[in-house]
């Protein structure tokens, strides 16, 4: 061991260094290269080096013990501890110069007084250089390649959930967009037919009240509509069959097809007596006209509420797709964490299908949440695709949110068969998948275990058993700003 000075520094033995594994196969020179560049250091028990901080110093450790920690959801997670002599940590991939982010990637802790040989980074990343130059060019040759691999099948994988989402977007769009067209082209022959039906009614000989009196029943036929009882099928073929026995009785040619419309907009024999009250002196065929001209008005107005629902079925459906890209919107937002999901669930809705039961338990009184808004919409729907996939379209997907101390938790739970123990120690392992050839790269995980923890300094995590897998999300309510940022008020 090497021998302190009053300073807390030793002198650094060239011999010591030869029997720590990591320098075993250095020559004399070499050796003694790197006791005139580096240092001896004793360190008290506390922090030798913390996550984030510059990475200004490489440490081998040769006596003590050391503890690893890095931080999620805002908590410190141990890694390791060990008291293996010639352990490094700290900055040794700052051979790499600015290839990457040349930062400490852990929080290192001496548990008791220990001592370390100790490189200055720009020393370290010159040592390797010029003794390994192959080495190092196989290095970053391995970690560019890995690093654009990596980047091209992930934005290959965005592209192919992209490309889902939007083949089902578009299928969502088709659906009220056609049923718009055909209620417009209905509207266009009921208006015409009440036109017609309005002539034939005027060479009647009506008295003026009479006119009065039909007028004010289209008004009450148009409000009725407005506010017709939902009725299940059975409750609707009873009152269809009542009200085609009453047309049939009073003389109303193909009564039957007419009887569903006024069932539809909520009327009754009653109904259909009072007019018939109100029209009974009028000669000829002006009770059947004045029917028909009333059945012209309800499917008139059935016809607007059906393209009232199906443009703004559309227009949710574009809001929502505008939230889930977050087109126009900084990166960096302070948003409702219930808008993102939202607008993923209905971007999905196809793929959740109508054998898949969707549960919504939020937590309203969570504050808005500063993120990525883009890129957690990105997570969500690789959870909620993950878990369509596990339950084969058919079970129930919960989405809960709650508050747990300084963050704020989203689960989204399947009904599936779960994930065995072995599978779930390796689910945020990148590139692994349990999905057949063709059907997943393994890289849907790995990118949202990047994006919460990496990105948004949050948690994930699973907790699975047969007909209960959840997938646990956590992100910190408070963080600090970056300089894209854009605070947002949260829609209502």
């Amino acid at each position: 061991m090497g021998e302190e000075t009053m300073t807390g520094a030793a002198v650094c033995d060239p011999e010591e260094l030869r029997t720590l594994f990591l320098f075993e196969r250095l020559n004399d020179e070499q050796l003694n290269w790197l006791c005139a560049d580096g240092k001896i250091e004793y360190l008290e028990p506390g922090p030798v080096c913390r996550e984030g901080d510059p990475a200004t110093c490489f440490y081998v450790m040769l006596d003590g013990e050391i503890r690893l920690t890095k931080l999620s959801g805002g908590t410190e997670i141990e890694l390791n501890q060990t008291d293996y002599r010639g352990v490094y940590v700290g900055a040794w991939t700052a051979y790499l110069g600015d290839k990457v982010d040349q930062t400490y990637t852990a929080s290192v802790y001496a548990t008791k007084r220990s001592r370390f040989f100790v490189l200055d980074a720009e020393i370290f990343s010159r040592m390797m250089h010029e003794w390994f130059p192959m080495a190092v060019h196989l290095l970053e040759g391995a970690f560019t390649g890995n690093r654009a691999g990596n980047q091209r099948v992930a934005e290959r994988e965005r592209l192919l959930a992209l490309g889902s989402l939007s083949a089902g977007l578009t299928h969502e769009l088709n659906n009220p967009a056609a049923a718009a067209v055909r209620a417009t082209s209905g509207l266009r022959e009921r208006v015409a037919g009440m036109r017609h039906k309005l002539a034939m009614m005027a060479e009647g000989k009506f008295q003026p009240e009479v006119l009065v009196t039909l007028v004010r029943l289209q008004e009450e036929a148009a409000a009725q509509v407005a506010k017709a009882p939902e009725l299940t099928p059975m409750e609707a073929a009873d009152r269809e069959d009542v009200l085609g026995e009453w047309l049939e009785d009073h003389e109303i040619a193909d009564g039957w097809n007419l009887a569903p419309n006024f069932v539809q907009a909520g009327f009754d024999v009653d109904w259909l007596e009072r007019v018939h009250g109100t029209l009974e002196a009028c000669p000829g065929k002006v009770f059947e006209g004045a029917i028909r001209w009333l059945n012209y008005t309800i499917e008139t107005e059935l016809l607007m509420n059906e393209i009232g629902d199906s443009t703004a079925r559309i227009s949710t459906l574009v809001n929502a797709a505008k939230q889930y890209s977050q087109m126009d919107r900084a990166p960096f937002q302070v948003v409702d964490i219930h808008e993102l999901l939202d607008s993923t669930l209905v971007m999905m809705s196809r793929k959740l299908g109508d054998g898949i039961t969707v549960v919504k338990e939020y937590d309203r009184t969570l504050p808005p949440v500063p993120c990525y808004a883009a890129e957690l919409n990105q997570v969500w729907t690789n959870l909620i695709d993950n878990a369509c996939y596990a339950m084969q379209r058919s079970g129930t997907l919960t989405v809960r949110t709650y508050r747990e101390s300084d963050c704020a938790v989203v689960e989204i739970g399947d009904t599936g068969p779960g994930i065995p123990e072995e599978v779930r120690r390796r689910v945020f392992e990148p590139f692994f998948t349990t999905k057949p050839v063709g059907d997943g790269t393994g890289l849907g995980l790995d990118i949202s275990f990047r994006i919460v923890v990496n990105k948004h300094d949050g948690d994930i995590r699973v907790e699975s058993e047969p007909g209960d897998t959840r997938f646990i999300v956590r992100l910190p309510l408070t963080r600090p700003t970056p300089a894209d940022a854009e605070t947002l008020t949260p829609q209502p």
